[in-house]
């Protein structure tokens, strides 16, 4: 299964809304910016359709080096989940 690169989304956009590939990047740029304002001003940005994007809390955990097989601890930290929406889930079924 091939992935898709942002040239190749620039592409699709472009052609999907008839406007430069330019514009098209200019776009997801702007979406990814605006998705990251969201997510650290609110802690979520939701994409009817699509999804939506959450700031999740990880508490600190212990875990294990596997070179050494030391007992390390790994620091607490904010990480960003993805809950796809019932559409897409329905659509991928």
């Amino acid at each position: 299964m091939a992935k898709l690169s942002k040239a190749d989304v620039q592409d699709r956009l472009a052609g999907m809304l008839d406007i430069s590939k330019s514009q098209a990047g200019e776009f997801i740029d702007g979406l990814a910016e605006l998705a990251t304002k969201e997510l650290q001003s609110n802690g979520e940005f939701v994409l009817h359709g699509l999804g939506k994007l959450e700031k999740r809390h990880r508490a600190s955990r212990q875990g294990r080096n596997p070179a050494t097989g030391e007992t390390i601890t790994i620091a607490a930290k904010n990480a960003v989940g993805f809950k796809a929406a019932k559409q897409l889930k329905d659509a991928v079924n």
